[in-house]
């Protein structure tokens, strides 16, 4: 099993499978599913992967941030509230963008 798939697993299963693997571990009940797959991981040998971005793109979306905040700051100076609006949003999702390609496992 991949930490992956341990990952997917429901807090229930991940009990169950725990006391499968050691059943004289104490306060697997009281365990959050993060804590339950760290402690599985370790039981059955199982390594945590590196997270990897998935999009090969991620420098040049850090690049378009940069430049959305060098045009932002020209707006604020202009008092440009069309276009601070219009570029808060587009920054912001690029920011979201970025944040999920670092959540998504390799």
């Amino acid at each position: 099993m991949t930490y992956h798939e341990l990952e997917k697993t429901k807090a229930t299963r991940l009990r169950e499978m725990l006391k499968e693997v050691d059943p004289e571990f104490k306060g697997a009940s009281g365990l959050k599913k993060e804590q339950l797959v760290e402690v599985l991981a370790d039981k059955l040998g199982v390594q945590r992967p590196h997270k990897v971005a998935a999009s090969s793109d991620k420098g040049a979306i850090k690049a378009r941030i940069r430049e959305l905040k060098r045009a932002k700051a020209a707006a604020a100076a202009a008092r440009d509230r069309a276009e601070l609006g219009r570029l808060r949003r587009e920054l912001h999702g690029l920011r979201r963008r970025l944040r999920r390609a670092a959540r998504q496992v390799a």
